[in-house]
């Protein structure tokens, strides 16, 4: 079979291209021959986009076995196309308008168009209201089924219907998910959504099915994120199906971003935003409304750092600041203990865990401790069991006697999630593009949104005030000419020539005459009419209001203010996590190693071990006593010393130097083992022994023991001449 030099590919196009790969693949060249045949046959490969509007497209004429016929424009199949060398199409559509484009660029623009759909329609929040798209179409679905925090539950599956089929069609799981996460007090840490029924546990116990559980809105979320909804405040948009609209943010009165956070992965970058306190929120919007140049260092007055809903110890302000600066930072919490004595008489104590870092699973934690117990990676620990309980946490970890408390809390951190990093990356979508922002553009951003929905609701308001006061005034003119008015619609033969009187008459507009004619004989009384001029005066008072407010930027700052302190007032809560002015959590081995005591020896050909003090017991008469290690070929004990775990070991050199280093750093052996040797520490390589008197320098170690360096008075030695005795002096 001779190849082709051209293929002809017809009928069904989106097959075309793959039919010809799959006949190359079957056909009986070589690899390399078919290689060589497809780059001859096929030098151009485009991909036949469905969309013409980025480039301009071209119409191709198909042949058919009666002839050749113009084709009408239609749309692409998003198959490939074929191009001879000389530009001619190999391929022989039937049906519709090609759109030849290079395959490279529409597989990047198709991947990015990709990506920033997952973006902006997924995964990311909105800095405006911080909500990503199905919490906001969770609350609004919510919202217009009437599940107000004063009306009664209703099951969830019904919310979840009613989003999926109106506004999120994605997968019924997905929008349960997020709704039992805004009604988790220990996910959120203001939550939105009042769940009644079993939304799950702190232990990651899975929430019941949808058909079982009930719902309706916080009274947070009414006030907070759809108090203004249906007053012309944000701009609404079509649904996926053009059936209705749906708003496209929600008028929210503080930073939710801030309040309660959020968490997403989407493509090529992820969000992680940790909670706030809701008080300390409106503190320092208050603060950067009245000092828009705030420094950073001025806002950590009022919002000093996160406030997790499941409390904590939060290590340090490092990783606060650089989060708050930069986008990006590490917040280090750790869980809140005590120390309870459970036996005076034995002096047994227990860790009493009764908060847990942020997002941490308490089962998980206590089977990783039972874990690390039996593998004998944790010492000190007898027993440890679950009571937490509807009033609170608590989980008990006895330990044994003689155990340290602090040593072993202190494993505790290093080895489990007690102690966990929170890795802060504040992105957010900002002006319909994924941003990394810091707690002042976060803010900033915030209020430019929020005097756009006050300065909207506020139009709104006003453009509603003066027609109904239009209309008041047109009703006044019917009151003060009650007679003229009722002999004009008398005499009328119909509503039309009565308006049209009413309007010569008295100089009203249609709107007003429609107002008159429309009244009822029972609303012509004298009261009626000390109403009608009570709310003129009222409209004309609220009307004067709003365009005072609507005259400066600054008095809309100051009503954004007042209704954050409102709510403040009403919903605001005390801090739960506790800020620690310390380090940044990280523990050193000092921190998790008793300070017990042990032995030190060191041989004279400097073989150094560290023994346990109970390795030499009392001896009694008539023993010969244990020997204190194998020694080497004509080796002998040169230092034995006895101190504890934390104390300082100096070695002299006779290189005028001296070095320091804790006791428990020295490896611990048995006492028949002969020791590591000296030249092996990474420190010690050029140690050597400096003696007393008139000794000359030997290639041995003199160790001294101190509690501390401190304590010993210096800071550095240097060895003066051949002695120590009398001959070294500080130096500072």
């Amino acid at each position: 079979m001779k190849p082709s030099s051209s293929l002809n590919l017809h009928n069904n196009s989106s097959m075309a291209f793959s039919s010809a790969l799959r006949l190359l693949t079957l056909s009986p060249f070589t690899p390399a021959t078919r290689l060589s045949f497809l780059r001859r046959t096929t030098p151009d490969i485009r991909f036949l986009s469905a969309s013409s509007r980025r480039r301009p497209s071209t119409s191709i004429k198909a042949s058919t076995a009666v002839g050749r016929r113009d084709e009408p424009e239609q749309d692409g199949n998003g198959s490939l196309a074929v191009v001879d060398s000389n530009g001619s199409d190999t391929v022989k559509r039937t049906e519709g308008r090609i759109v030849l484009t290079e395959l490279h660029k529409e597989a990047t623009e198709a991947y990015m168009a990709y990506a920033m759909s997952v973006l902006l329609g997924r995964a990311l929040p909105d800095v405006r209201d911080g909500l990503k798209p199905v919490h906001r179409r969770i609350l609004f679905a919510m919202h217009e089924l009437g599940l107000s925090s004063k009306k009664p539950f209703k099951k969830c599956a019904r919310v979840v219907g009613e989003v999926l089929g109106k506004f999120h069609p994605h997968g019924d799981s997905a929008v349960y998910d997020s709704m039992v996460r805004m009604a988790q007090d220990f996910s959120l840490r203001s939550p939105l959504v009042n769940g009644h029924g079993n939304f799950g546990s702190i232990d990651a116990d899975p929430p019941a099915a949808m058909r079982y559980t009930e719902c309706r809105l916080e009274e947070l979320a009414e006030a907070m994120l759809l108090a203004d909804l249906d007053q012309d405040t944000v701009n609404f948009v079509p649904n996926f199906d053009n059936s209705q609209k749906e708003p496209s943010v929600l008028p929210a009165r503080l930073p939710t971003l801030l309040l309660n956070g959020s968490s997403g992965i989407a493509v090529g970058m992820a969000t992680n935003i940790p909670p706030h306190n809701l008080g300390e929120v409106v503190d320092v919007l208050c603060a950067i409304i009245h000092n828009p140049e705030a420094t950073l260092q001025e806002l950590l007055e009022y919002m000093p750092g996160p406030d997790f809903p499941t409390g904590g110890l939060i290590m340090g302000n490092y990783g606060i600041l650089e989060a708050y600066r930069t986008g990006r930072g590490r917040v280090v919490v750790r869980g809140k203990t005590e120390v309870e004595l459970l036996d005076s008489k034995s002096k047994r104590s227990a860790i009493i865990i009764k908060e847990i870092p942020y997002q941490t699973n308490k089962s998980a934690l206590v089977e990783k401790i039972a874990d690390l117990v039996e593998n004998k990676s944790l010492d000190g620990i007898s027993d440890i069991r679950d009571e937490s309980d509807r009033s609170g946490m608590r989980v008990v970890i006895e330990l044994k006697r003689g155990s340290d408390p602090l040593i072993v809390l202190n494993n505790l951190y290093r080895l489990t999630s007690l102690q966990s990093a929170f890795s802060c990356n504040m992105v957010g979508i900002l002006n319909g593009q994924p941003k990394q922002m810091g707690l002042k553009e976060i803010l900033q951003a915030f209020l430019d949104f929020r005097c756009s929905v006050v300065e909207r609701r506020a139009r709104f308001q006003l453009s509603k005030a003066q027609q109904r006061r239009h209309i008041v005034e047109g009703i006044l003119v019917g009151f003060n000419n009650l007679d003229a008015v009722i002999h004009i619609i008398r005499e009328a033969s119909s509503n039309s020539i009565a308006a049209a009187g009413l309007r010569n008459e008295f100089n009203l507009s249609e709107k007003q005459a429609e107002a008159l004619l429309d009244m009822s004989l029972r609303r012509l009384t004298l009261r009626e009419s000390d109403n009608f001029v009570a709310e003129n005066k009222s409209l004309a008072e609220q009307i004067s209001k709003l365009e005072e407010l609507l005259s400066t930027r600054k008095n809309i700052l100051e009503l954004i203010e007042q209704e954050a302190i409102d709510l403040k007032n009403k919903f605001a809560s005390p801090r739960r996590s506790i800020l620690e002015d310390t380090d940044d959590g990280q523990l050193e081995d000092i921190d998790v190693i008793p300070n017990e005591e042990m032995l030190l020896a060191l041989s004279g050909k400097g073989y150094l071990k560290r023994m346990k003090p109970n390795t030499f017991n009392l001896q009694h008469r008539g023993t010969i006593g244990k020997s204190v290690g194998k020694l080497k070929m004509n080796d002998s004990m040169s230092d034995f010393i006895v101190c504890r775990a934390h104390d300082y070991v100096l070695y002299f050199s006779d290189k005028g130097t001296v070095y320091s280093a804790r006791a428990y750093k020295i490896p611990e052996c048995s006492r028949t083992a002969s020791g590591t040797p000296l030249v092996q520490h990474e420190i010690y390589w050029d140690v050597r022994r400096v003696t007393g008197g008139d000794v000359e320098l030997e290639e041995e170690v003199c160790l001294l023991r101190f509690r501390t360096v401190c304590s010993s008075g210096c800071r550095s030695w240097r060895v003066v001449g051949r002695s120590v005795g009398g001959s070294c002096r500080t130096i500072k």
